[in-house]
């Protein structure tokens, strides 16, 4: 029996191990305490506090940015191990905008105008010749919550000495990006690469504004569904030859063997698709409404990844999938944790149940009386896979109606946009699915 070693602890690694679960025994390090009570309907989820380099698996996946970042890919592939996720060198795409824009540059994908600063006077200088919206960007890590976009002069003024002073993200935020922002819809697209050759995931559009109306803060991403309306076939294959393919050919030239996700966000201009940014691994909450679409094994994808050896696009069902975040009192600043939670069961999952819904866990701990409570900003994410659009996120929302705690927030708008356009879409793949599962 195959062995997968999950490693992170969120709401997309929780949803790693439960699809992988279809198909091998998962080990989750640090995981979280919804995580073992999700087990596979074949195999199980155990949960470790042990470092990954100290657990005996057949397949690493790794999920956070910062351990790719911080060379974990790396170290597990010097003792031999096979590993999904990128090295280092590769994983700076994200641990660094600075340098993903200046590889953009380099391979000729279309982004926005844009300047590198570490001093307040001259990226001032630069931001006041840029017409509005304007964009400040931390160059390091923040966790989904590093960029401002507005159209006030002042808001981005006072972003970026807040940025460069240390005071809004210490040392991720002391160099930054401005960028001229772009206007256009946006979306992502997300791809698996082995090194050489890249093959698309099935679309998604996230929501990354606290509130509805795409009004507010931006967050790690308040909710998500797939597939995309958005991102078409023509659109999916622009970004792949106008982006992904370019991007995959300079790295290759720098030396970089890139093996996992690719995540490029993507604004739909009227000259066409431009680069927002490329993470290295699964979006989050993308991969809770991504993944649970897949018809093929995900043990044999990922493992083929790691390999180098990708030969075939994943299929994906006819199902749409909604993915709805349940936020903690005070996302995405200061949270308030150890409220309890209620509408669980002792496994984490709904304790009135609503047919093709699962509970993601992304920061939840068990009180000492043995109940779950909020212990993190992003805390569940209610996925709901049915035939249709309209009817997962009829599912999304009404599961979403009987899990709460005090100070709960949550947007009552994902995938409302999307409605109109009713329809799942993608290959007819649903039989093959079925009998996976």
């Amino acid at each position: 029996m195959t062995t997968v070693c999950v490693v992170g602890s969120g709401g997309r690694e929780h949803a790693l191990a439960h699809c992988l679960a279809l198909g091998a025994e998962v080990v989750v390090t640090p995981g979280n305490p919804g995580m073992p009570a999700s087990s596979g309907e074949r195999h199980r989820i155990t949960v470790t506090d042990a470092a990954p380099e100290e657990i005996e698996a057949d397949l690493f996946v790794i999920g956070p940015e910062a351990p790719l970042v911080g060379g974990l890919a790396d170290r597990l592939r010097a003792k031999g191990r096979r590993v999904f996720g990128p090295c280092a060198a590769g994983a700076r795409l994200e641990g660094s905008k600075a340098f993903m824009k200046q590889v953009l540059a380099a391979a000729n994908v279309p982004t926005a105008r844009f300047e590198i600063f570490d001093s307040v006077a001259p990226a001032l200088s630069f931001l006041r010749s840029l017409p509005p919206p304007w964009v400040v960007k931390t160059d390091g890590l923040a966790a989904g919550k590093g960029v401002l976009v507005t159209t006030t002069i002042e808001e981005a003024e006072a972003d970026v000495e807040a940025k460069l002073s240390g005071a809004a993200f210490g040392e991720a935020g002391r160099r930054i990006v401005i960028e001229q922002g772009l206007t256009g819809t946006e979306c992502s697209v997300q791809v698996l690469c082995d090194g050489k050759h890249v093959a698309p995931l099935a679309p998604a559009r996230d929501f990354k504004r606290l509130e509805d109306a795409d009004r507010g803060p931006n967050t790690g991403g308040m909710g998500a569904y797939s597939p995309s309306l958005e991102a078409d076939d023509d659109v999916v294959d622009a970004v792949l030859d106008r982006a992904i393919e370019p991007l995959v050919g300079e790295l290759q030239r720098r030396g970089i063997d890139y093996r996992g996700v690719l995540y490029a966000g993507v604004m739909l201009t009227d000259e066409g698709p431009m680069v927002l940014e490329f993470n290295v691994r699964f979006g989050d909450p993308e991969a809770q409404v991504v993944l649970p679409r897949l018809a093929d094994d995900p043990v044999d994808i990922l493992a083929a990844v790691a390999e180098g050896n990708l030969r075939d696009a994943p299929r994906f069902v006819a199902d749409a999938a909604v993915c709805v975040v349940q936020a903690a009192a005070g996302y995405p600043g200061v949270v308030r944790h150890g409220d309890e939670i209620s509408g669980l069961g002792a496994d984490g999952q709904l304790a009135d149940a609503v047919p093709g819904v699962t509970v993601f866990h992304a920061g939840t701990a068990r009180s000492a009386a043995g109940r779950f409570v909020t212990a993190g900003g992003r805390v569940l994410g209610l996925t709901a896979v049915a035939p249709t659009l309209v009817e997962a996120r009829r599912r999304a929302y009404l599961a979403t109606s009987r899990v709460s705690w005090p100070g709960c927030r949550y947007r009552t708008d994902i995938a409302g946009p999307a409605e109109a356009g009713v329809g799942a879409g993608g290959p007819e793949a649903t039989a093959a699915a079925a009998e996976r599962r």
